[in-house]
């Protein structure tokens, strides 16, 4: 199984990483390691799948219903996937996890490793305020804290209309800069830039990652490359 390893300098027991497409069992157009459940694909190839992810951790990960929305939820108080894009914990063997194919995953993890979350950001949960809700619910100094910028489509590939714009430039002026005018009423958005901007606003300074688009590099899910397709994860925990 092919997998994204963070480099950033956290503890020595936390676990971190993104899949890639590569080494499973799903057959095209979901070829081959989805890890998504309603995305159309053999229910009997995802769990085959989750199977061979599930071998590489201490538990099985805390699976969202993921929105595009603002929700946060507490890793490992509940049964069945939640209503939510994020979730923390400051638990040992409590896996956080977010399914993408072109949003940005950014996972977060406190400079001792005691806390640590997973973030699904999309446009509008970024909008929306998520990022600032995750880290308010984690209940750490935003100054303790690491960001790791996931796979994620890129800003060249990026087109949004004016929705998108006005959207982020009501949110805060400072986001225009992550804007780049195409035509008119288009530009190119680049999540990455939004959500560092967003974590900066809060204090938090130390980032890493962002170098990989989904829908330019072949070995990732890209919904807006393909249509019909599979996810990645993006996951982290701490080892108990």
């Amino acid at each position: 199984m092919d997998q994204i390893t963070p480099d950033w300098p956290v503890p020595t027991n936390i676990q971190a990483f993104t899949t890639t497409r590569n080494g499973g069992a799903s057959a095209a157009p979901w070829d081959s390691l989805n890890l998504g459940s309603n995305c159309g694909d053999n229910a009997k190839h995802v769990r085959l799948n989750q199977q061979r992810l599930r071998g590489m951790l201490p538990t099985e990960p805390c699976w969202l219903e993921q929105v595009h929305g603002k929700r946060v939820v507490r890793a490992g108080e509940y049964t069945s996937p939640p209503v939510a894009d994020a979730s923390w914990s400051d638990q040992g063997g409590v896996v956080c996890a977010v399914l993408t194919a072109d949003c940005l995953p950014v996972l977060l993890c406190s400079e001792t490793g005691s806390h640590f979350a997973a973030v699904h950001c999309g446009w509008r949960s970024l909008a929306a305020g998520l990022l600032e809700a995750t880290v308010a619910a984690m209940q750490v100094d935003a100054g303790d804290l690491l960001a790791w910028f996931g796979p994620a489509i890129s800003a060249l590939n990026y087109e949004v209309g004016s929705e998108v714009y006005q959207a982020f430039i009501e949110q805060h002026p400072q986001n225009k800069q992550a804007f780049t005018a195409t035509r008119e009423g288009h530009w190119l958005a680049d999540l990455t830039m939004l959500a560092r901007l967003n974590l900066q606003r809060l204090g938090v300074r130390r980032f890493y990652g962002g170098q990989h688009c989904t829908y330019a590099e072949s070995q990732f899910y890209s919904y807006r490359r393909d249509g019909q397709t599979g996810r990645m994860v993006s996951l982290i925990c701490r080892q108990p």
